[in-house]
């Protein structure tokens, strides 16, 4: 565990393709469903929020992709048009838009998530509970920076 913390720049340069390479294939594997709904990830990234986060908000949505809202509209109309996603506005505040997958939104969801959770759930079935904690803890420090 010592030569962690001297890490080299060669070390943290593996590292990062490795990020880069489990990011690749664990989408790659998506690929040929999202293929046969002629969507693309920024579509997957979308929907794979709307199945976490039902009833999202707009802003909210915005503000988890860290994208602009044109790149936002591209995408939701793509998935308006191929009938997949829902919105409702809000009781109180009527310029408020939530954000529903439809039941053929979750079909394509899980069509998705079961060729991803192959890969992630082997890959953790063959680590010990350590590895997997402490998986986790990294990446959550990734993510927070």
């Amino acid at each position: 565990m010592k030569e962690l913390l001297y890490l080299k720049d060669e070390q943290l340069k593996e590292f990062i393709e490795k990020l880069f390479v489990s990011y690749r294939e664990t989408f790659n594997d998506s690929k040929k469903i999202l293929n046969k709904y002629a969507i693309g990830l920024a579509h997957h990234k979308v929907i794979l929020l709307l199945s976490m986060y039902q009833g999202i908000s707009i802003s909210d949505l915005l503000k988890r992709l860290k994208i602009t809202k044109q790149s936002l509209n591209r995408v939701l109309r793509d998935l308006i048009k191929i009938q997949i996603i829902t919105f409702k506005k809000n009781d109180q505040d009527t310029r408020i838009k939530h954000i529903y997958l439809n039941e053929k939104g979750g079909k394509i969801f899980n069509e998705v998530f079961e060729i991803q959770k192959k890969r992630i759930h082997n890959a953790l079935l063959n680590s010990t509970a350590e590895e997997v904690i402490n998986f986790d803890n990294v990446l959550n420090k990734i993510i927070n920076g």
